[in-house]
């Protein structure tokens, strides 16, 4: 039985080959050029690396539109949240439709050439609202957009070097990489973890539930751009590797990272992290309570709940595990959901994020029902000096 297909059929590249490459860099020197937003290059980034795949670029204005409005590209895929380069307007004036330019990081340096296939209004009224379900500036995805630029550019890469001082290197595996990693190990069935926090016994929970029905499991962190006050990537990946070591079969689980940029799209972001986890082979997906949300602007659920507007075996290709809130109940002795405990919330072992955080920083270990004592010592560390 063979791995799952990408999502649209087929593993987007568009990393050039050694031996092009520096005639591409050559080619730079003489064009054009944008610096990206840590945003957007984290998106070349996914789809350099067939992450993103189907998409070869940055969109269209019709992608855009369909994107927004529908959820699905122009041609009919499903895709939940637009990809796009919209530079300040002062560098946006300056490209013309049809030219070659050179894509930047922030120490100018090459990462990608691009035919400006189009160049289109950014219509932030539309994405907004129809991404976000808000239009709130303090939402931090809503607040980055209004920053964006008011044009888009659109066309397909040739990716030199998609990041030239990559986090984690030896984690960070392309989606070709892992598919033949799960080849390798002869899982046929992976499921996929998506956090950008530490793994606490509620997570862990969920892991391993959903590792008892596939032969494999992913643990993929994401270690892109996120809100400043998320726990650095660095301490999150101590955390990831210590509880692995000793919590986990290893034969039966992986530690890789994705660079991703956090939307806090809550729903839609769901749907994508599961397309994007279908790419790199994966064909479970734990979707728990409050997925990439922020603040009180989704509802609990509602990241499970907009999967039912799909045809999901059609649509999204990938097994979604719906998975309530689960908690340490000191009655049952173990951790429960409201599915399988019939005890009140007085029974229950889970502290407030604030009160975690100010325990750490006074050095106490939360509740063993709560954290890995392990875990804990290490965020102690980083919250005492933080």
């Amino acid at each position: 039985m063979s791995l799952v297909l990408p999502h649209g059929g087929t593993l987007v590249n568009r990393i050039v080959e050694p031996s092009a490459a520096q005639a591409a860099l050559k080619e730079a020197a003489s064009l054009p050029s944008l610096t990206l937003s840590p945003r957007e290059q984290f998106d070349l980034e996914m789809i350099a690396i067939g992450a993103f795949s189907p998409l070869a670029g940055f969109m269209r204005n019709a992608d855009f539109q369909s994107v927004c409005k529908d959820m699905r590209l122009a041609n009919g895929t499903v895709w939940p949240i637009p990809v796009i380069l919209s530079p300040p307007n002062d560098q946006a004036e300056q490209i013309q439709l049809d030219s070659r330019i050179a894509l930047k990081d922030s120490r100018g340096r090459v990462l990608a050439l691009m035919n400006v296939e189009e160049k289109y209004r950014h219509d932030k009224e539309l994405e907004i609202p129809n991404v976000y379900r808000t239009q709130d500036d303090a939402h931090p995805g809503v607040a980055l957009v209004r920053k964006q630029g008011d044009a888009c550019l659109a066309g397909t890469l040739d990716v030199i070097q998609a990041n030239y001082e990559p986090e984690f290197p030896e984690y960070r595996l392309p989606p070709a990489a892992t598919r033949q990693a799960f080849a390798a190990h002869g899982w046929t069935t992976v499921a996929a973890f998506q956090t950008r926090n530490p793994i606490h016994r509620s997570h862990e929970y969920l892991t391993k539930c959903a590792l008892e029905m596939t032969d494999g499991l992913l643990i993929h962190p994401l270690v892109g751009e996120t809100k400043s006050d998320d726990i650095p990537a660095n301490v999150r990946m101590q955390c990831y590797k210590t509880l692995i070591d000793g919590y986990y079969n290893k034969n039966r689980t992986m530690l890789t990272v994705m660079p991703l940029a956090m939307r806090y799209a809550g729903p839609r972001e769901a749907i994508l992290h599961a397309l994007i986890r279908k790419n790199y082979g994966c064909t479970h997906f734990i979707v728990g309570r409050d997925h990439a949300g922020v603040g009180n602007y989704y509802g609990t659920y509602d990241a499970q709940k907009i999967f039912d507007q799909f045809d999901v075996p059609r649509d999204i290709g990938v097994t979604i595990l719906k998975f309530e809130h689960t908690a340490w109940c000191k009655a049952c002795a173990a951790v429960v959901s409201p599915k399988t405990c019939p005890h009140g919330p007085d029974q229950k072992v889970a502290p407030s994020g604030t009160k975690v955080r100010e325990m750490l920083k006074t050095g106490q270990r939360p509740p063993t029902e709560f954290s890995r004592p392990e875990v804990a010592d290490i965020l102690i560390k980083w919250a005492q000096s933080a």
